[in-house]
């Protein structure tokens, strides 16, 4: 059986299923509570407080273990006691509630630092529940959170002698709820490794929930190696996680580490979590292993082509470089991206939206660009914009899909249910109006994010026939007169533009300047391009001789000023493309 608590790396995970708390005694006699308890007195210790020299001369001691027990029965005392008669009983405490604003500020700080903690709460459905056996999965966080409340407020209320004229009701339980499940499948020589680690079989989200990892930007490219990984790892089974995902039409095992809880969590809002039924008993397609330690001390962001098992592997060992929702996306994306490579699909670094205006014109539009080039900040302005003239907008993909050539038509299929976009391009009031159902990544930083859900599962495995297909310039200066979108005459003209792959780089990555990326996709043509150089002429081919129209759209996006002004230009411009569309 798991620990009823840990905590590691500002990180809470409370087992339900070892022990439930559901009366006042029962959360102060925890061990959690004295945990956190006792990190918060560390922490105060460390920084010289003034409430730890307080509580130094309050209880007369500096041994953190002695306050922390001390604590914990004052708390517990207050929950059934005025401060006058706990002092009654024990003159010991008098020195405690001499300064009562003293305490207040004590408490309400302990109230804080538990509240900026990340806070998990996990109920294992495979398990005999001890802890949790009346409360169902939907109704436990919010009970604890409640009895939290309560505690906080009784504390208060025994302390001052009056209750508070305002009450805000902050969740203060788990930010995020798991129920877990122990799954078998059958598991290849190479991967024992991953036996008996827990998939999750539901999420339930407190928004909106704020992560704050320790990078904001991912750097490097993803190598591909000619062995196994995982024979060199080392892992405690007991602190990792497998979220299954369903990538465009491919079932991924996202095993992470509990430090790296927030980026696990936040791929619920990405990507659609299979079922049970879906998995149990199969080999999946892809797994990836997000946080594992080994005996190497650099960051490892490698993939393995296990051909004998078909099962496409990545791997990024522990550190916290990789402390960034961009390795977990891009890395299970690029794993996505070389299985289509090998099934004779185009993968698409981009955007893809079919638009149906009220004049009945529709269109299937593909914005095509490497991070920051402005193709979600394009169709986000040409939202905004067209509301007068759309009925209905569809998003297939926010950042990775593939061409296949079907029947005669090439059709765009996405990969995910979610976007996970810049707070700094998107519409001022635009986050907010999403604010209750979005995962906010350093908010206050430069490249802040949030992961949103944007489009169902079926509707991005649909499979849409593309009309509009277009590359995001974000570099080139629209001058008076010109247009921000453009058409090629040939493939090849075309193919030149795509495969070059430039853009103006925004700070999503460490690069800086006028970068350029083979076909503006790291994410697997890049480490293939041998094969997707052939798919590549073979797809622009097929467009050209069906009427797809292939160009370019200059978003401006990474010109100082015209972050803004650009991507609304050349929204105004699509719309009247698609309203004189045949």
């Amino acid at each position: 059986m798991k620990k009823e608590f840990s905590i590691s790396n500002d990180k809470v995970l409370i087992n339900f299923s070892a022990n439930y708390c559901s009366t006042f005694e029962e959360l102060v006699e925890s061990s959690g509570f004295k945990r956190v308890i006792e990190s918060y007195i560390k922490n105060a210790k460390k920084k010289v407080t003034l409430n730890w020299r307080y509580l130094k001369k309050s209880l007369q001691t500096e041994d953190v273990s002695i306050i922390t027990k001390k604590l914990c029965k004052v708390f517990k005392y207050c929950t059934v006691m005025s401060v006058d008669e706990i002092i009654e009983i024990n003159d010991f405490y008098s020195e405690l509630f001499k300064e009562r604003d003293q305490f207040i500020n004590l408490v309400e700080e302990l109230y804080l630092f538990w509240r900026k903690l990340e806070r998990y709460t996990i109920i294992h459905t495979n398990k005999k529940q001890e802890g949790l056996s009346s409360v169902n999965f939907t109704q436990a966080n919010s009970a604890l959170s409640n009895l939290i409340l309560k505690l906080y407020r009784k504390i208060e209320k025994n302390t001052l002698g009056y209750k508070p004229n305002v009450f805000r009701q902050i969740p203060v339980g788990g930010n995020a709820s798991l129920k877990v499940n122990k799954i078998l499948w059958p598991i290849p020589n190479g991967y024992e490794i991953l036996e008996d680690i827990e998939f999750i079989d539901a999420i339930l989200l407190e928004t909106p929930f704020i992560t704050y990892p320790k990078k904001n930007t991912r750097s490097g490219m993803f190598k591909e190696i000619s062995y196994n990984p995982l024979k060199e790892a080392t892992l405690n089974k007991d602190h990792w996680f497998c979220y299954p995902a369903k990538v465009g039409e491919l079932i991924a095992f996202i095993y992470f580490h509990r430090d790296f809880m927030h980026h696990g969590i936040t791929l619920c809002n990405l990507f659609e979590m299979a079922r049970c039924e879906e998995y149990r008993g199969k080999k999946p397609d892809l797994v990836y292993v997000f946080g594992a330690r080994d005996k190497g001390e650099e960051k490892k962001t490698v993939f393995y082509d296990d051909k004998e098992n078909e099962i496409m592997l990545g791997y990024i060992n522990y550190s916290d470089e990789i402390d960034y929702f961009g390795y977990m996306k891009k890395m299970t994306l690029t794993l996505h991206n070389l299985v289509m490579i090998k099934r004779g699909y185009l993968p698409i670094h981009g955007a893809m939206v079919s638009i149906e205006l009220k004049d009945g014109k529709s269109a299937n539009v593909v914005i095509m660009g490497d991070s920051g080039a402005g193709k979600s900040e394009s169709l986000e302005a040409f939202r905004t914009l067209g509301e007068d003239y759309i009925s209905n907008m569809t998003i297939i993909f926010d950042d990775m899909g593939k061409f296949k050539d079907i029947d005669g038509k090439i059709k765009g299929y996405g990969t995910e249910i979610g976007a996970f976009v810049r707070l700094d391009d998107l519409d001022a009031g635009y986050a907010f109006k999403e604010l209750d159902r979005s995962i906010f990544m350093n908010p206050d930083k430069i490249n802040a994010r949030l992961v949103m859900p944007v489009s169902p599962y079926k509707e991005i495995i649909k499979g849409y026939d593309v009309d509009l297909f277009l590359y995001a310039n974000n570099y080139t200066e629209v001058k008076e007169g010109e247009k921000s979108i453009e058409f090629f005459n040939n493939p090849k003209e075309a193919v030149e533009v795509f495969k070059r792959g430039a853009r103006m780089a925004k700070g999503t990555t460490s690069e800086k300047g006028l970068v350029e990326s083979y076909f503006a996709n790291p994410f697997g043509p890049a480490q293939k391009i041998k094969e997707t150089d052939i798919l590549i002429e073979k797809y622009f081919k097929a467009m050209f001789e069906r009427n797809v129209k292939v160009g370019e759209i200059k978003t401006c996006l990474g010109l100082e000023g015209k972050e803004k002004e650009g991507p609304r230009n050349a929204a105004i411009e699509l719309l009247e493309i698609i309203k004189n569309l045949k």
